[in-house]
């Protein structure tokens, strides 16, 4: 179990921290660029860099996906904790170590998301995608979730991927 919760929380503890890290970079190069000091650039969108399909835009995300459970206002990151909580005890429960990368990679990208709540009161997004038709403003953690759900949900349809010598050990 020790293993499997190490390797879980190194993961996690690694997206956390290049997640946060990028999102810095876009921080600080938006405050150079335009010459403002962070908190003026909360509720505008800053272009850091544009190309014909997609730009890297610096706006800061006060809502989830689409809108949606706008209605929560400040609640909204007390919600996602307590998601994030029940998806960490989720993974756990499992006790397997192939479930361990994948959901490290989902609870790092998400608490990092979180973190940006209570730091800078929304979500720190900076890739836009526009070739053909709008989309939505999206980070490193935003597709790293994407990643670590679509993982999950393969070794739940697929168990075999799981060998059963990975089987963690209950605690001795």
């Amino acid at each position: 179990m020790a293993k499997s919760l190490l390797i879980l929380v190194l993961v996690l503890v690694g997206i956390f921290i290049i997640d946060q890290g990028i999102k810095e970079f876009f921080i600080l190069k938006a405050m150079e660029l335009y010459s403002r000091p962070q908190e003026s650039l909360y509720h505008h969108a800053f272009d850091i860099y544009t190309t014909s399909c997609s730009n890297m835009r610096l706006v800061f995300n006060y809502v989830v996906a689409f809108s949606l459970l706008s209605f929560l206002a400040e609640n909204l990151k007390w919600l996602q904790l307590a998601m994030i909580t029940g998806v960490l005890a989720y993974i756990i429960s499992i006790k397997k170590l192939c479930y361990m990368i994948p959901g490290g990679i989902l609870v790092g990208a998400g608490l990092s998301n979180v973190y940006d709540r209570f730091n800078h009161g929304g979500v720190v997004d900076y890739i836009y995608w526009h070739c053909g038709f709008n989309f939505a403003i999206f980070n490193f953690a935003d597709m790293m979730i994407d990643l670590a759900v679509l993982w999950i949900l393969f070794l739940n349809f697929k168990p075999h991927f799981c060998k059963k010598d990975e089987e963690v050990e209950q605690f001795s």
